[in-house]
């Protein structure tokens, strides 16, 4: 999937929007996708973060609904349900920058080599266990590929070395990865 500077711009809208109606008790706003990019079934993640840090991550990993509407689900429950975090509150508002990864399909890779550090995110997957990592994660820390296979086993819950036995599965995807000061930056104005 390829997506315009317009629809990315408008799946930030829609995360905002999201964002602030649930951080401030409304609920969760009704979307209606304009274009067939954003109508069409795809996996996302939606990423809070407040001065460079993290503040919530969610997403879906598998296309259960239309892009739209994954982005206005994850994006709430990024703000509001990510149990690492307390929720954000209505003062965090003006703070938050948003980021958004839309998922290409899952791919299960036979050998670790297939994995292209900084284009690929993982998931690894265990009995009822898994993780994901997202491709930007490797870069933000300038992880090896080992040291990218291992942060996703420990995000699973697994010990960090599970990536080596035959039992794991490991999967691979590549993301278009945007957020709000990209397009800032470009207009001088808020999506």
């Amino acid at each position: 999937m390829n997506l315009t500077d317009e629809e990315k711009i408008e799946l930030l809208r829609i995360a905002r929007n999201s964002i602030t109606s649930t951080v401030n008790g409304e609920g969760l706003p009704e979307v209606e996708p304009k274009t067939e990019n954003l109508k069409t079934p795809c996996g996302a993640f939606v990423t809070i973060t407040i001065n460079d840090s993290l503040r919530g991550c969610i997403g879906y990993v598998e296309p259960v609904k239309s892009l739209a509407e994954t982005v206005n689900e994850v994006a709430a429950k990024s703000a509001l349900e990510d149990p690492r975090f307390p929720p954000v509150e209505p003062y965090e508002l003006d703070k938050i920058e948003i980021e958004i990864s839309v998922l290409s399909p899952l791919t299960r890779v036979k050998s670790v080599d297939e994995i292209k550090v900084g284009e690929n995110g993982i998931m690894i997957k265990r009995g009822w266990r898994r993780g994901l990592l997202l491709p930007q994660v490797a870069i933000e820390h300038n992880l090896t590929r080992e040291e990218f296979l291992e942060h996703t086993c420990l995000k699973a819950g697994l010990p960090p070395d599970c990536w080596k036995d035959k039992e794991t599965e490991i999967y691979i995807f590549t993301a278009i990865v945007f957020k709000e000061s990209d397009f800032k930056q470009k207009t001088g104005e808020g999506v």
